[in-house]
């Protein structure tokens, strides 16, 4: 985390809670106590009004705050309605992200705007049905920010398994299953996988450049993505130039006869 980033969870976390103990600042930002006590003393130099003194705790004095955001109503129900969606349907960390990220906004905006929030009827209720998956997605995301090659064992729609090592290049959620996008070495191409379908899921020292030809940008050129194979007016597949498929999750489309595309490998 940076400086900066840091020094405004600090603000975010006195603003939220009130009383606050440099021990549990440290836990939370993960650094020492001895880091938490410089920031406030540098806080405190540049303006900031907390009181406090070390094994105590410290606050921050009423009346504090940063300029205010100020967003149109459609906004903020923009802002909360995909907050809530993360919350839902996305894992732990991200879920945990999310949160936060209502909160600091809530924390700045004016009373207004900050009741808006709280009280908007647009809801994304955790109960609801998703493929589960045996692995931290929290990883597979940081394989992503990171350019991380990956590798999993994949059981495709037919329960044949295959070893697999790819560059992760997005997810995608197309409820109820949560898809990764990604370059597979196996195949030499560009395939989509279900995350429900993948075991012994690990993340690799590797890292990968971008290459001409690999990219998310050229994945998303190419006339099939993610979602299906291409039906022509025959009713079979359309494949790509080297005779495969990009869709590799085993999902069995129907085509406009009724049959199932089949599988692309």
């Amino acid at each position: 985390m940076r400086r900066a980033d840091r020094l405004f969870e600090i603000i975010q976390s006195l603003r939220r809670l009130g009383l606050v103990r440099a021990r549990d600042l440290s836990a939370a930002l993960e650094v020492s106590e001895r880091t938490i006590y410089r920031d406030i003393q540098d806080l405190v130099a540049s303006g900031v009004p907390i009181e406090g003194e070390a094994g105590v705790g410290y606050v921050l004095k009423a009346g504090f705050d940063l300029p205010p955001l100020m967003f149109k109503e459609q906004e903020i129900e923009a802002l909360v309605l995909g907050a809530r969606i993360v919350e839902s349907w996305a894992d732990a960390e991200l879920a945990k992200a999310a949160s936060d990220v209502i909160a600091k906004v809530q924390a700045v905006v004016p009373d207004r705007l900050r009741d808006y929030m709280a009280n908007t009827a647009l809801l994304a209720p955790p109960h609801h049905y998703m493929e589960p998956i045996s692995f931290d997605v929290a990883g597979l995301r940081h394989a992503l920010r990171n350019q991380l090659k990956v590798q999993f064992n994949y059981r495709d729609a037919q329960a044949e398994e295959s070893e697999r090592k790819v560059r992760p290049l997005c997810l995608a959620y197309y409820g109820p299953v949560w898809m990764l996008s990604a370059w597979c070495e196996l195949r030499d191409d560009f395939r989509t996988f279900r995350l429900d379908r993948i075991a012994d899921f690990a993340v690799s020292d590797e890292r990968f450049r971008q290459e001409s030809g690999k990219t998310l940008h050229d994945f998303l050129k190419r006339d099939q993505t993610w979602t299906r194979s291409r039906v022509n007016p025959n009713g079979k597949a359309d494949h790509a130039p080297n005779g495969k498929c990009h869709w590799d999750a085993g999902e069995n489309a129907a085509a406009p006869n009724g049959k199932s595309n089949g599988r692309c490998v």
